[in-house]
């Protein structure tokens, strides 16, 4: 296969090469196809106007859940969705939110704009919702507000399938089988809104509520305790000595063990910090430049999180979660200031692709990690307006990367240092790569942040026979380029020609601010 022409010319104005090597027959961890899990909670439309529309009468519902939505998700092939929470979660009472929806209670959501809940999308739906879209429940039990018992029951509830009492409850509520619950959030940031506890308040609360989280007819749960707050290694570090671990032995002492499985973090792409988010659609090259650097920042949290993870736990038996990422800027104008609603740009795609990247070389130790959120909030996979709905940037980063899905990373050895440019006092990386192979093929994705250069990558595929690439690129003329209802692919995947392979070496040139994947058939 050979470049075209107008690729050949275009690639006059590349900045620095950039070479490595990729051994093909030494495939390292399994990339879990729960790094690319979703998020939905009870704040502005996600689920209300968003996931659930009872009242809507043009487009299909399946008991109130809108099904284009359902069908939008399943072409990512979703693994998991975290529910009801995020800060919600920590004032949520699961019990009124089962029965006839005439007689829930309501609820003020005062986390998210002070408004009523009526509690008409609970336990029954959301499970509805997953079995819809065929993905695993992640549910965070509610500690900052809520008891054990509370806790208990719920697992009772979902997953006891004899004549105990929340097993009646279910029946009479009308759900026969008990389902199968795997994840459990132990709360949602103890630090903040759910509890402000300490680092070790918290930790014994969080064995404390795994004890008592019960597991009934060999439903097996994943317990994942609520960690830290970006870079708070201390958090992390005291929740991995609650479990008992002796630093670099693996083994645990005595009573230690037990009482949960992961460990989570949060990180948001902030480009301004809190009291400076900025708008999604209306930023200079500056406030762009600051966003990639946020996003590329998570690659020192994850081996920050890890290596103290490692000191405890060398044979990683307990997992890290990334439950919450993404970016978030100042609400769009006009909007309800706590329903966090923001548009999604091509400069999203940019950091959902850096993001990923940092993924799939953490796949070692990274169990499981959640865009925030789903649906109409924060860097959302879809955007509705009443019965239209929008695929955003950020989705085709997701449905273009879904090959690595359960495949296995393959390092990318690089001959030197990737490029990056100077932006005030700090130095951005503008080139992201990955890889990895299941089933006879290798997929690789690749993200140029540079907004005005192209950039020239030639990779050494070493161990395996290759068959003929196939491109796929994300990116459009400006950096704000967004979809709307009126435009709703003027940020869409198609098919990209700026790539060779000749005797072993992938050369790419890649677009300025673009994302591309690159799949190649092998046999090894």
């Amino acid at each position: 296969m050979t470049l075209t022409e107008a690729t050949r010319s275009a690639a006059l104005s590349v900045s620095r090469p950039i070479y490595g090597v990729i051994d093909l027959d030494l495939p390292g961890p399994t990339i879990s196809r729960h790094l690319y899990g979703h998020f939905a909670e009870h704040l502005g439309n996600c689920i209300y106007g968003g996931f659930f529309a009872p009242g809507a009468t043009k487009v299909p519902t399946r008991d109130g859940i809108r099904l284009d939505i359902v069908e939008a998700l399943k072409a990512l092939d979703i693994p998991n969705l975290r529910w009801p929470g995020g800060c919600f979660a920590d004032e949520y009472h699961w019990m009124d939110g089962v029965g006839p929806r005439t007689n829930r209670p309501t609820m003020v959501n005062s986390n998210w704009g002070s408004v009523v809940e009526d509690n008409s999308f609970g336990t029954h739906e959301f499970m509805e919702l997953c079995e819809l879209l065929d993905a695993e429940p992640y549910i965070s039990a509610n500690i900052g507000s809520g008891t054990v018992r509370e806790a208990s029951e719920w697992i009772e509830y979902l997953t006891r399938e004899d004549d105990s009492p929340m097993a009646r409850l279910r029946r009479a509520n009308g759900r026969d089988e008990p389902w199968k619950i795997r994840f459990w959030g132990l709360g949602n940031e103890p630090w903040g809104c759910g509890g402000r506890f300490s680092a070790e308040a918290y930790a014994q609360v969080a064995r404390t509520f795994g004890l008592y989280g019960r597991e009934h007819n060999g439903n097996q749960l994943y317990r994942i305790a609520a960690g830290a707050n970006n870079d708070d290694y201390h958090w992390t570090e005291v929740l991995m000595k609650s479990l008992g671990y002796q630093i670099g032995s693996g083994e645990v002492r005595g009573e230690g063990a037990g009482g949960f499985d992961a460990i989570s973090f949060h990180y948001y792409t902030l480009q301004g910090g809190w009291e400076a988010k900025g708008l999604a659609t209306e930023f200079g090259l500056d406030e762009y430049y600051r966003t990639v650097f946020a996003a590329a920042r998570i690659e020192t949290l994850l081996a920050g999180h890890s290596a103290i993870m490692d000191a405890y736990d060398p044979e990683k038996k307990i997992g890290l979660v990334l439950d919450e990422w993404g970016t978030w800027f100042d609400v769009e104008p006009g909007t309800n200031p706590g329903f966090l609603f923001q548009q999604n740009t091509l400069r999203d795609a940019i950091v959902a692709g850096i993001h990923f990247d940092a993924f799939h070389r953490h796949a070692d130790r990274l169990a499981m990690a959640n865009i925030a959120q789903t649906v109409n909030v924060l860097q959302a996979m879809i955007l509705t307006d009443g019965d239209d709905m929008v695929l955003t940037p950020t989705y085709h980063v997701f449905e273009m990367n879904k090959g690595h899905h359960d495949a296995r990373a393959l390092d990318i050895r690089m001959v030197g240092d990737l490029p990056s440019i100077e932006v005030g006092e700090k130095r951005v990386p503008i080139v992201s790569l990955s890889a990895s192979t299941k089933q006879g093929r290798i997929l690789i994705s690749l993200t140029n942040a540079h907004a005005e250069e192209i950039t020239e990558v030639t990779l050494d595929l070493r161990g395996a026979h290759l068959g003929s690439p196939v491109g796929r690129i994300l990116t459009a003329a400006t950096l704000n380029a967004h979809n709307t209802t009126a435009a709703p692919t003027s940020v869409a995947p198609r098919a990209f020609e700026g790539v060779a392979l000749e005797q072993g070496l992938l050369r790419v040139y890649l677009p300025r601010h673009s994302f591309v994947t690159i799949e190649i058939p092998t046999e090894v």
